[in-house]
């Protein structure tokens, strides 16, 4: 009778209902991810001269916030992925400060391509790799940014991409980097449903171009592929990366992960431009 009573309960039946792990690391991955981890899509700009410090200035926006971020560089010019990071990407995570890690990954969310054409598939993988992590940015060609963030996929069981995953695109004064930035709209526009979007300016405080490019680009976009350039910030490459970030790039940081009110003491110490895309180009910080 006893070995009846033991064989029969509550906690035996619920433990023979649930499916057993094989691989014990998977399971801790899936029980401590975080449910809300906020995706942040950044369009890579090669014709950037400062990418790294862009990535910087807003990295400290959200560690600000209280959050802990995870950069993911998959840009043209991003290091090649580790040879692990198709196996067990979280051992090609580097921790640059206690709010910062960083993964090199050109060229490996295509590694993740499901029957769809997407490669959603990758950030969920990313997020269980960093489950400590609240924002995961993203920073990539706008080509591999429309197979992981288009509108209305449902790829390797996540949900339809969040309405709070809103491009950021990265430009400076100079025209080439603009006309990158505004063939990038328009590309997640028609490919990906992505129509609305906010943009970081790399310029001096006295550069006499800086004041038109957002308003000639929310003009052309609006006019002619019918999205919306909501706000912009502007970052002088000159200025530390450990100074409190503007207003306006804080609340680019705010309309993607909610987390606590900015607090400027929170500074992260770390120095991302000597691994992000435009320092591997021989931009470093100035």
């Amino acid at each position: 009778m006893i070995a009846t009573l033991r064989t029969s309960s509550p906690a035996n039946v619920i433990a023979a209902a649930v499916p057993v792990c094989v691989d014990q690391a998977e399971g801790l991955r899936q029980m401590f991810a975080r449910a809300s981890t906020s995706f942040v899509p950044v369009v890579s700009n090669p014709n950037v001269a400062f990418g790294g410090v862009m990535l910087e200035r807003l990295c400290t926006a959200f560690a600000e916030r209280g959050a802990q971020v995870l950069v993911i560089d998959a840009g043209e010019r991003a290091g090649l992925a580790g040879e692990m990071a198709r196996i067990e990407l979280g051992q090609c995570i580097e921790r640059l400060s206690s709010q910062v890690s960083f993964l090199a990954a050109r060229g490996l969310p295509v590694s993740f391509v499901d029957a769809e054409g997407s490669t959603r598939g990758f950030l969920k993988k990313a997020a269980e790799a960093a489950p400590y992590c609240d924002v995961i940015l993203v920073h990539a060609a706008a080509t591999d940014l429309c197979r992981m963030f288009a509108r209305g996929r449902r790829g390797m069981g996540y949900a339809e991409t969040s309405e709070r995953e809103t491009p950021i695109v990265i430009a400076d004064d100079r025209p080439a980097s603009v006309t990158h930035a505004y063939a990038s709209m328009k590309l997640l526009a028609q490919r990906a449903h992505l129509v609305v979007f906010d943009l970081l300016l790399g310029a001096a405080a006295h550069s006499p171009r800086a004041g038109a490019i957002a308003a000639q680009l929310a003009q052309c976009a609006d006019s002619f592929f019918g999205a919306v350039l909501r706000s912009s910030a502007r970052i002088d490459p000159a200025q530390s990366a450990t100074e409190a970030p503007s207003r306006e790039l804080r609340r680019i940081a705010a309309d993607r992960y909610e987390g606590a009110p900015a607090q400027p003491s929170r500074v992260p110490s770390f120095l991302l431009s000597t691994r992000a895309s435009g320092a591997s180009a021989g931009h470093a910080t100035p």
